[in-house]
């Protein structure tokens, strides 16, 4: 039977992996009768035809290399300025305080030329906070850098669609400038919490997004000018296995797995804003209330590192074996370590979501720093608690921006798990006992508000958001309505 499209899918890093691959996306794109052609990054082709190949399913290369070489030899400075701008040009009408500790850092690590620019980059920056018609101009300019790379793609498959993970802030700006050049409809999937009020405009003139919620609609449509006929809420297709409850593992094979003690209550800790500030003092008073029994009940503590941890950087290194040594050093504290593929994912792979779902369904507490995981854990609907304690002089490094976290209240998911009421914030060791022990006493405190978050913030909650958001993304392709 002859497909009757074909829809070209960038997953170019774990999240996008796990959105439309490790849900019904794509499936649901075949069922429809599309051919899908996913591209994803050169060194993962392979295992993601081994694991994930089937019938009207191509993979094929994102050739980031060439990406990459085009990036660093035409114009380098204009296409990083430009990126930049990009990045935090959004209209005043949202919440930009996470955009705005961007521009702290860049101004902050700036040297030789960048150092003379940024103030003309600031003063750009205010303009087009104020004016739709600056933002418009900024995303037409992009399209001056569109390198063709694709060419034979489109050539050979004869796309109808075009959908990315993000609306061109990583390399995936140039297969969807060159979508648009050659007239074919193109669009983003909202794949992360954050990304309306923390990634700015789009980098190339698109057709649709697809987001979570009401709340990420409203934040496109002030802050990224987005038409509100071009944004459709789909929900979160990522998140379907956590009400499936197919990535489970039971609550006795995960203790094993980790040498936890079963008569012990489990408190988990995932480490979060790695990028902008250390998180050992917040694991380490974890790690001193439970060692030294200083809580209501005897309990254990599971550290999650961050991806960052992993990255070839002395101070995120340094953090690590930091964690790895207080483990040894204490008793009932364990880690855990995200699971990476090849490539230039990380551990951002999405190859351990069994052991991200158990370690926040067996949770008898919750802990981060206004982690997205704040969202998923409320799925589960057990206790959070948001670990803000301050590292005195941050990364302690001349070169390095570091930000307080107890200065990231304000930061637009951040000020919206505030206000749920769904989970509470620490932000010094006795308020932490005290939280703790609350939740430790009574784990249905807070349950209706962590319910009520979960429906305001990924809207759909019946596990079919991948159905959903493959029907939509099929009707357009077949021309259907914007």
């Amino acid at each position: 039977m002859p497909f009757k499209n074909t829809i070209f899918v960038v997953a170019d890093h774990g999240l996008a992996i796990i959105y439309f691959l490790q849900s019904q996306v794509i499936s649901s794109l075949i069922q429809n009768g599309s051919r899908v052609v996913l591209l994803t990054q050169d060194a993962l082709v392979e295992q993601v035809r081994d694991r994930f190949g089937q019938q009207g399913l191509i993979v094929e290369g994102l050739r980031y290399d060439r990406c990459d070489e085009y990036a660093r030899t035409y114009k380098s400075r204009t296409q990083w300025w430009l990126q930049f701008l990009r990045r935090v040009g959004t209209s005043n009408r949202i919440n930009t305080e996470a955009m705005d500790s961007y521009i702290r850092q860049v101004d902050f690590e700036a040297k030789g030329r960048q150092k003379l620019i940024m103030p003309f980059a600031k003063m750009a920056v205010k303009q087009l906070r104020k004016s739709s018609q600056a933002r418009k101009k900024i995303v037409q300019y992009q399209m001056k850098f569109t390198p063709f790379i694709y060419r034979d793609l489109f050539e050979k498959y004869q796309p109808s669609l075009v959908v990315s993970s993000t609306y061109g802030w990583r390399n995936d700006r140039y297969i969807l400038r060159e979508a648009h050049t050659y007239g074919i409809m193109s669009g983003a999937v909202i794949v992360g919490w954050d990304n309306p009020s923390s990634y700015g405009i789009p980098s190339a003139p698109m057709d649709f997004v697809n987001c979570w919620s009401d709340i990420q609609k409203q934040e496109l449509i002030d802050g990224s000018d987005w038409s509100p006929d071009k944004v459709n809420v789909g929900g979160i297709p990522s998140y379907d296995n956590y009400f499936n409850k197919s990535w489970l593992i039971s609550r006795e094979k995960y203790f094993k797995k980790h040498n936890l003690d079963p008569q012990r209550k489990l408190i988990a800790y995932a480490s979060s804003f790695v990028t902008f500030s250390p998180n050992y003092r917040n694991i380490k008073t974890l790690a001193n209330l439970v060692s030294n029994d200083e809580l209501d009940h005897k309990a254990q503590l599971l550290v999650r590192l961050h991806p960052n941890h992993f990255l070839d950087k002395t101070l995120f290194v340094g953090e690590r074996k930091q964690i790895f040594e207080l483990a040894d050093r204490l008793p009932n504290v364990h880690v855990v370590e995200p699971v990476a593929l090849a490539g230039n994912l990380g551990n951002y792979s999405g190859e351990d979501m069994d052991e991200k779902t158990s370690m926040m369904a067996h949770a008898d507490v919750f802990t981060t720093v206004y982690s997205t995981m704040c969202v998923e854990c409320a799925i589960h609907n057990r206790p959070i608690i948001s670990v803000v304690l301050d590292e005195p002089g941050g990364w302690n490094d001349p070169n390095k921006f570091s930000l307080a976290l107890s200065e990231i209240d304000k930061w637009p998911t951040h000020t919206r798990f505030l206000a749920s009421g769904a989970g509470k914030v620490a932000t010094d060791s006795e308020s932490l006992r005290r939280h703790l022990n609350t939740y430790l006493n009574n784990d249905k405190i807070d349950s209706l508000e962590r319910m009520r978050f979960v429906k305001d913030e990924i809207t759909f909650t019946d596990g079919n958001a991948g159905i959903r958001t493959g029907d939509y993304l099929f009707s357009l392709a077949q021309g259907g309505k914007l």
